[in-house]
């Protein structure tokens, strides 16, 4: 009988030097094979039996929002390239698999980084433990309660990271799917961003789903199938909503135009995380229903 096999998704954290850029968006393959050495004696120390699992490593460095997006689909990338690695169908002992640039510093295309998120410096880089489903949900149940605390990446480790993408890194740590989200939600918090955060929440662990924002002076925004929908007032419209006890017009003005740059700010984050934004032009009349 065959053994189903599970997952568990996490990321390597990598908070760089203020103005540091990599510059390169993968270390070679030679280079991720070291590097998911470290990776593999490091969380051997937080998880027993570690050495029966597969861990999967990219050696290449994405932005948050790639890794937090509908269905996780980075790492889903990562286990089809993991699964067509030569010997996986024939193998009996567990593997250490990294994927790196090749001579001409090209990476597989799943695992490709989007050139236009590519400034912030915090940047992960994603790894998967696989196994049967009993070894995965024991590795889990202990790196969910030991990895936010105890998950820095050893000196050697964060050495050879530093070398390899040829960048200061401040900080190195090991974080699950899960540590990610919250940290993120957190981050967003002190941006002002905490109103979007459920719908955000809901896209990523609840697919199918529906959730909205419908709390002024924050924008109108519904998330169904999947999409998420931002409604368009018409002037007329938005001043009865938003501003009806506003007498000066150049403030109401001012308040629309702050009230459009939200949208805008509300979409690009969306769009980032890779959740589909469609804009809605909606009369007064059709607000409920």
């Amino acid at each position: 009988m065959a053994v189903s096999e599970s997952h568990l998704p996490g990321v390597i954290a990598l908070e760089l030097s203020p103005e540091s850029t990599p510059p390169r968006a993968a270390i070679d393959s030679d280079q991720a094979g070291q590097l998911l050495d470290h990776l593999s004696r490091d969380l051997a120390l937080l998880v027993p039996g570690l050495e029966k699992l597969d861990l999967t490593l990219a050696g290449a460095h994405f932005d948050v929002a790639e890794a937090l997006r509908p269905g996780w689909p980075l790492h889903r990338r990562l286990d089809e390239l993991r699964a067509r690695a030569p010997g996986q169908a024939t193998r009996k002992d567990a593997q250490l698999i990294a994927f790196g640039a090749d001579a001409n510093g090209d990476i597989p295309q799943p695992l490709q980084s989007d050139p236009a998120l590519a400034g912030a410096s915090f940047r992960v880089l994603p790894f998967l433990i696989s196994g049967d489903e009993a070894a995965i949900a024991a590795a889990g149940d202990v790196l969910e309660t030991e990895l936010l605390d105890r998950g820095m990446a050893s000196a050697a480790t964060a050495l050879l990271a530093q070398e390899a993408f040829a960048t200061r890194i401040e900080h190195m740590r090991y974080l699950t799917l899960h540590d990610l989200l919250a940290m993120t939600s957190m981050q967003y918090g002190h941006m002002g961003l905490d109103p979007l955060w459920p719908i955000l929440e809901a896209a990523l662990l609840a697919p199918g789903e529906d959730a909205e924002i419908d709390a002024p002076p924050e924008p109108l925004l519904r998330l169904r199938g999947g999409e998420v929908s931002i409604t368009l007032f018409p002037p007329q419209e938005w001043s009865r909503r938003y501003a009806a006890n506003e007498p000066d017009c150049d403030r109401m003005q001012r308040q629309m135009s702050r009230f459009e740059a939200r949208q805008r700010q509300f979409a690009a984050v969306l769009e980032a995380h890779g959740i589909p934004v469609v804009y809605d032009y909606l009369l007064g009349t059709a607000l409920n229903a």
